[in-house]
C-alpha cells in the first residue's frame, strides 16, 4: 500500500511540475503573442469561425526612445491584479440590437465601458465580415431575414478574445458603414450590387487547414449511403472524431475504448482488432464497404490517415451483405483539401516508444482542379513484456480530380508494412489471475519466441457524378491485398501439474488475402405529392480469395519461472495447404421518406448471393456451397419538438455457415434479427446525448450434433440485450466531453455443448467511458488544456464453458497540451496509477496483462 500511494505521489507531483514548466514557459517573450495569429481558416455563415492574419512591423528605436527602468510599468504580482488586468483590456458587448433605417440596416453593438474597434473587414461569397478586436460577447445572437437583401445577421465569440459579425446578404455581400460611438459601435448597412459579384464567388466556402468537427459530429453517409445527420437515423450510432482521437493519442486499439459496445478481444499489440460489437464478432468496414481481416483498415496499431471511428450498433447486412447481428466500426479515410496544408508530428515515450507522421495536402494546379493527400507514418515501439518490438510503416497517398463541373474522381491507395519480434499471446490463468504455488508468473513474460511480418497494400477509386439536382451516381472500386508470414509463433497447449511447465506449439505460416470490392450507387430525390423520396439503389460485387499454408510442430517447453528460450522445435504434428474464394452479389433499395417536417420513415432491403469455394491441396480435393439470404431494415424517426428524436427500428442480418450436416444437407447462413428503440436529444448546441434499448436474437448457430458426433447441426441460439447511452460535445467554451456507458448481456439460450444461459465469451455485461478536455480560452495561458480519462471494463467470460472470469478493471488517463498559432505540444499519460488488470483471455492459458503506466510526448507543427 504504502508503495502504491509513493507512486501515484511521484506521478502526480512529476505532473504539476511539468504544468508548472509550462505556465513558466508561456510568461517568456515570444510565447505570449496574440492568438490572433492562427490562420485556421474561413467556413461561410455560422462556422466562419477563422483568425485573419497579422504582421509585426519592425520599428527602430533611438537610444534616447529607450525607457528608464523606473518608467517601465511594473509587473503584477498577485492573481487578482493579473485578472484585473486582463479584464480591464478588454471590452464586454452587453447587447446587440438591429434597427431599420432610410439607407438600410443598421447593427448596434451596445458595450457597457470602453472602446470597440474594427480590426478586419472582408467579404465570403455572399458575407461580409466583421472582426472587433480585445471584446467579449454576454450573448451569441443571430437573427434570419432582418430587412430587404440581408438572408442572415450573426454575433459571435471567437477565440482570442475577438467578436465576429456576419452579414449574409441575399443576392450579393452587404456594404457597412462603421460608425463608433461613446458606448458602442454602430454598423450602417446597405445592400450589394449582385451585378459586381462572380458566379464563382457567389458560392465560395474559403477553408484552410483541417475542418474541426469538434467532439459532436452531427452526419455521416455510411449508415444510409446518404448525407443524413445522425438525428435522422433510427439507429444508434457512435462517432469517434479525430479531435478525440489526438487528444488522447490514441491507436487503434485504445480509440475503441471509447465505444463500450466494442470489445477487442486481442491484445492491444496484436497485428490487427478481433471485433466482438454488443457481443458478437464483427468484422470491420473502410469508407462503408466491407474489411476482410484488416486489408484496408485496421493492420497494426496506427490509424494514420484515419478521419474518424464510427461505430454503427445493430444489424447492417442491409449496407454490407455478410455482416455481424451486433454492429459494425467502419474506418473513415481522410480527404484532400484545397487550401496547402502540412503538419509534421514527432513522438517518443516508455518502453522504446517512437513515431514520426506527415499529413501534407492541397493542389497541384493553378485552378484547384486536381487536390492531393499524403499521410505517412513510421513507429518503432517497445512493449513492457520482455523482448517485444513493434515497427509499422504506413503510406497513404490520396488524389482528387475534378473531370467536369459534375464528375469528380478520387483515387486512393495505401500501403502497410507491420514487423512483429515474440509479441505477446498471453500467459496461464494459474499464476495471474489465480495463485500458484510456484508465486506469480511476471507480467513481462514472454511464452511466443516467434516472429511475424504482415505486409498489405490497397489501391481504388471512387467515382461521383452529378446527373441533375436530384440524381447522382457513386461508383467504387477497391483492391486489397495482404501477406501474413509467421515463423516461430508459440502457442500454449498445456500447463503441466508442476504449474510451471507450458507445454508449446511451434507454427510458421503464409496466409495470403486478395479482396476485390465493386460498388455502385445511384441516389435520387422526388416527392410524391406532399411527401419527399430520398431514394437508393445500389449493387455490390465482390470476392475474396484466400491461400493458406500451415505447418504445426512440437515446441519446446518452456518454464515459465525461469525459461530458456532458443530451444529447437520438434516433429511436425499438422499441415495444411488451403484455397477459399468467396463470391458475392447483392443488391439494395433503400427509400428514406419524409412523411412530415418531423416524421421520417426509412425502409431498406438486400438480396444476397454467394458461392464459396474451397481446395485442400494435400487431400486433393474440392467441394463448393452457394446460398442465398434477404435482409430487411424499417425504421421510424418522430420529432416531437426539433431538439428530440425519438426512434424505432427492426432489421436483419446474415452470415454463410460454411459446411454439410450429417445428411449432407448445406447448412443455411446463420440469421441475426434486432429490435431497438431510442431518443437522440440535442441538449445544447454543440451537446448531444443518445439512449438506446435493444434485443438481438441469432439463430442457426451451429452447435454439436449428439446423434453424430463429430457433426454439427443448426440448432443454436444466442440471445443479446442492452442499453447504451452515450454524451458528446461541447459543455461550456473550451470544455468537451465524449462518455459512453453500455450494459450487454449476451447468452447462450440454445446448445448442445455449451450450457444454456452461459455468457457468450469474452462479453462484459458493464463498460464504460468517460474523456473530458478543458482549453484555457483567453489570456496569456490561452491554449493550455487538460484531459482526463476514466475506462471501465467489467468482469468478462474467459471461456465458452464460463469456468472462469476476467476481473474488472478501471485505469485512468491525463494529458497536458498547449497549442497556440501552429504550434501543438502535449504530454499524455496512460494508466497513471499502474493499475494491474488484464485485457483480455482467449483461453485458461492465454490471459494478457494490459499496459503498466505509460508515458507519451508529442510535438507537432501546421504549416
Amino acid at each position: 500500500m504504502h508503495r502504491l500511494w509513493f507512486s501515484v505521489s511521484v506521478r502526480l507531483a512529476l505532473m504539476v511540475a511539468l504544468v508548472g514548466s509550462l505556465v513558466g514557459a508561456l510568461a517568456l517573450p515570444g510565447w505570449a503573442q496574440d492568438a490572433q495569429e492562427r490562420d485556421e481558416g474561413l467556413v461561410l455563415g455560422d462556422a466562419l469561425n477563422g483568425q485573419p492574419d497579422r504582421q509585426a512591423a519592425e520599428l527602430p528605436l533611438s537610444v534616447a526612445e529607450i525607457p528608464q527602468l523606473s518608467e517601465l510599468e511594473q509587473p503584477t504580482t498577485t492573481i487578482e491584479e493579473w485578472m484585473a488586468q486582463i479584464e480591464t483590456s478588454l471590452v464586454q458587448i452587453t447587447g446587440v440590437r438591429l434597427e431599420e433605417t432610410e439607407a438600410g440596416l443598421q447593427i448596434v453593438l451596445e458595450a457597457a465601458e470602453g472602446h470597440l474597434s474594427v480590426s478586419e473587414t472582408r467579404s465570403v461569397g455572399n458575407a461580409l465580415i466583421v472582426d472587433i478586436a480585445n471584446a467579449t460577447l454576454a450573448e451569441e445572437f443571430s437573427q434570419a431575414n432582418p430587412s430587404d437583401g440581408i438572408a442572415l445577421v450573426s454575433v459571435s465569440q471567437l477565440p482570442g478574445d475577438s467578436v465576429r459579425v456576419v452579414i449574409t446578404g441575399t443576392d450579393a455581400p452587404p456594404v457597412a458603414e462603421v460608425t463608433t460611438e461613446a458606448q458602442g459601435l454602430v454598423l450602417g448597412v446597405t445592400q450589394g450590387d449582385a451585378d459586381a459579384v462572380a458566379e464563382e464567388d457567389a458560392i465560395q466556402v474559403v477553408v484552410t487547414g483541417e475542418q474541426d468537427e469538434g467532439y459532436n459530429p452531427s452526419s455521416t453517409t455510411t449508415a444510409t449511403r446518404t448525407e443524413t445527420p445522425l438525428r435522422d437515423i433510427p439507429q444508434s450510432i457512435q462517432v469517434i472524431p479525430e479531435e478525440v482521437l489526438r487528444d488522447q493519442r490514441a491507436d487503434i486499439s485504445s480509440a475503441l475504448l471509447n465505444a463500450p459496445s466494442v470489445r477487442n478481444s486481442a491484445p492491444s499489440n496484436f497485428d490487427s482488432l478481433r471485433l466482438q460489437v454488443r457481443g458478437f464478432f464483427s468484422q470491420p468496414t473502410l469508407n462503408g464497404i466491407r474489411d476482410t481481416n484488416g486489408i484496408a483498415s485496421n493492420l497494426g496499431p496506427d490509424l494514420t490517415g484515419i478521419e474518424r471511428i464510427e461505430v454503427l450498433q445493430g444489424p447492417n447486412s442491409v449496407l454490407f451483405g455478410t455482416s455481424s447481428p451486433g454492429g459494425t466500426v467502419n474506418f473513415v479515410t481522410k480527404r484532400p483539401l484545397s487550401d496547402p496544408y502540412y503538419f509534421i508530428e514527432a513522438m517518443a515515450g516508455s518502453f522504446d516508444f517512437y513515431r514520426g507522421e506527415i499529413d501534407l495536402s492541397g493542389p497541384l494546379d493553378d485552378s484547384e482542379r486536381v487536390l492531393y493527400r499524403l499521410n505517412a507514418s513510421y513507429r518503432d515501439q517497445g512493449f513492457f513484456t520482455d523482448f517485444s518490438e513493434t515497427r509499422n510503416l504506413v503510406i497513404a497517398p490520396v488524389i482528387s480530380v475534378e473531370l467536369g463541373e459534375n464528375t469528380d474522381l478520387i483515387v486512393e491507395g495505401a500501403y502497410r508494412n507491420l514487423y512483429q519480434d515474440d509479441y505477446n499471446l498471453g500467459l496461464p490463468a494459474t499464476g495471474t489471475l489465480f495463485s500458484n504455488p510456484n508465486g506469480d508468473i511476471p507480467r513481462d513474460r514472454i511464452t511466443n519466441e516467434g516472429e511475424l511480418g504482415v505486409e498489405a497494400t490497397r489501391i481504388g477509386y471512387t467515382l461521383e457524378h452529378q446527373f441533375s439536382e436530384n440524381w447522382s451516381l457513386n461508383n467504387t472500386f477497391r483492391y486489397g491485398y495482404v501477406n501474413f508470414d509467421g515463423d516461430g509463433i508459440n502457442i500454449g497447449t498445456e500447463l503441466l501439474p508442476d504449474n510451471r511447465t507450458l507445454l508449446r506449439t511451434f507454427n510458421n505460416l503464409e496466409d495470403r488475402y486478395y479482396d476485390y470490392r465493386f460498388v455502385t450507387n445511384i441516389l435520387g430525390r422526388f416527392s410524391t405529392g406532399a411527401i419527399d423520396h430520398q431514394l437508393l439503389f445500389r449493387i455490390d460485387l465482390g470476392r475474396l480469395d484466400n491461400s493458406l499454408r500451415f505447418t504445426g510442430r512440437s515446441g519446446a517447453p518452456i518454464d515459465l519461472f525461469d525459461p530458456i528460450y532458443g530451444q529447437p522445435p520438434g516433429d511436425i504434428t499438422f499441415e495444411l495447404d488451403t484455397n477459399t474464394v468467396t463470391d458475392e452479389l447483392g443488391f439494395v433499395l433503400q427509400d428514406q421518406i419524409e412523411l412530415a417536417d418531423n416524421l421520417n420513415l426509412l425502409l431498406s432491403g438486400r438480396f444476397d448471393l454467394f458461392r464459396q469455394t474451397n481446395k485442400d491441396f494435400l487431400a486433393n480435393t474440392e467441394t463448393s456451397q452457394s446460398g442465398e439470404a434477404f435482409s430487411p431494415r424499417v425504421g421510424i424517426v418522430y420529432q416531437p419538438i426539433p431538439a428530440i428524436s425519438l426512434y424505432a427500428s427492426y432489421g436483419r442480418s446474415f452470415e454463410p455457415a460454411i459446411g454439410t450436416s450429417f445428411a449432407g444437407e448445406d447448412f443455411e447462413p446463420t440469421r441475426g434479427t434486432q429490435f431497438e428503440i431510442g431518443v437522440k436529444g440535442d441538449i445544447a448546441d454543440d451537446l448531444s446525448a443518445t439512449l438506446a434499448l435493444y434485443d438481438i436474437t441469432q439463430s442457426n448457430v451451429l452447435t454439436d450434433d449428439p446423434a453424430n458426433p463429430g457433426f454439427s447441426i443448426q440448432t443454436g441460439e444466442q440471445q443479446s440485450q442492452g442499453i447504451e447511452l452515450s454524451l458528446t460535445g461541447e459543455i461550456l467554451p473550451g470544455w468537451n466531453v465524449f462518455a459512453s456507458y453500455a450494459y450487454n448481456d449476451a447468452r447462450v439460450t440454445e446448445d448442445n455443448s455449451i450450457p444454456v444461459g452461459n455468457r457468450v465469451q469474452r462479453t462484459t455485461p458493464n463498460a464504460a467511458s468517460l474523456w473530458t478536455t478543458y482549453e484555457i480560452q483567453r489570456g496569456n495561458l490561452q491554449g493550455l488544456g487538460f484531459g482526463l480519462g476514466l475506462f471501465y471494463v467489467g468482469d468478462r467470460a474467459g471461456d465458452a464453458a464460463n469456468t472462469f472470469e476476467v476481473p474488472s478493471y478501471l485505469t485512468t488517463d491525463a494529458a497536458i497540451f498547449y497549442e497556440r498559432d501552429r504550434f501543438r505540444a502535449a504530454l499524455n499519460f496512460k494508466n497513471i496509477f499502474d493499475v494491474d488488470y488484464f485485457e483480455n483471455a482467449f483461453s485458461r492459458l492465454r490471459v494478457s496483462p494490459g499496459a503498466p503506466f505509460t508515458l507519451q510526448g508529442t510535438i507537432s507543427w501546421t504549416f
